[in-house]
C-alpha cells in the first residue's frame, strides 16, 4: 500500500530529500530543488519545510498556474509569501499564456518585492470620479511603450490633485492631473512644470526617456 494516497506537501519534501541523499552520496552539490504543486498551501507547506532540511538552492513555482490573469494572481500569492520570508533562489512562473508574459510578471513580482530593481515602477490610481484625463489607457500605453526600458525608475501617474502630489513626492517622475486640461510634473519628488494640453502618454515616455539620458552623463 502507498504511503499517501493523495499529493500533500509531505509527500513531495520526502521524495525531494530521497533524491538530496542520492546526490550526497556521491558529494555532488551542483543542484537545486523544486518542489511545485499547482495548489497554492501545498506548494508554500513544501518550500518552507525544504528550506529548513537543506543548504542548496530553492528553486520556486506555482505550476500550471492557469491563464494571464488567473494564474498571476496565484503565482503572486503563492510565491510572493515564500519570497518575504526568504525562501527561494530561482522563479518560474506557469501560465498558459504567451511565455514572454510570464518573464514579465516574474519581473513585476520581484520589483514589488523590491528583490530586483529593472525596469519602471508605475504608481498609479484606479477608476475614480476626480480623474482629470484617462489614467487607465494611459498607464496601459506607457507600460507597453517603457516595457524595454533596463533603467530602475518609479513613475506616478495620478489623476487628481487629491492623491497625486503625495505620491508624486516618492517618485522620480510624477505626474498629477489638474483641471482645465493643465497637468502638474513632479521631478525627484518636487514640484517641476506644468503641462498644459498635452498628449500625457506621449509626454512621460519623451521626458523619462530625456530622465535615462541625463543619468548617462552624469
Amino acid at each position: 500500500m502507498r504511503k499517501y494516497s493523495e499529493p500533500t506537501a509531505e509527500a513531495m519534501v520526502e521524495s525531494a530529500m530521497r533524491n538530496v541523499d542520492r546526490l550526497d552520496k556521491y558529494d555532488f552539490q551542483n543542484f537545486k530543488v523544486s518542489v511545485k504543486a499547482s495548489e497554492i498551501f501545498m506548494a508554500q507547506a513544501a518550500y518552507r519545510d525544504l528550506a529548513t532540511r537543506i543548504e542548496q538552492p530553492l528553486h520556486l513555482g506555482i505550476t500550471e498556474a492557469g491563464g494571464l490573469r488567473s494564474g498571476t494572481v496565484k503565482s503572486a500569492i503563492g510565491l510572493g509569501a515564500l519570497l518575504l520570508d526568504g525562501i527561494g533562489d530561482t522563479v518560474r512562473i506557469s501560465l498558459a499564456a504567451d511565455p514572454a508574459e510570464e518573464a514579465r510578471v516574474a519581473w513585476s513580482m520581484l520589483r514589488s518585492l523590491r528583490l530586483r530593481s529593472k525596469g519602471i515602477n508605475f504608481i498609479a490610481c484606479p477608476s475614480c470620479s476626480r480623474q482629470n484625463f484617462d489614467v487607465i489607457s494611459t498607464v496601459n500605453e506607457l507600460e507597453a511603450r517603457l516595457e524595454d526600458i533596463n533603467v530602475p525608475m518609479d513613475v506616478s501617474i495620478i489623476g487628481c490633485i487629491v492623491n497625486g502630489p503625495g505620491e508624486a513626492k516618492e517618485t522620480d517622475i510624477g505626474l498629477t492631473g489638474g483641471g482645465k486640461g493643465t497637468h502638474q510634473i513632479y521631478v525627484n519628488g518636487i514640484t517641476d512644470h506644468i503641462i498644459r494640453n498635452e498628449n500625457v502618454a506621449d509626454y512621460i515616455v519623451n521626458f523619462v526617456q530625456n530622465k535615462i539620458e541625463q543619468r548617462k552623463l552624469t
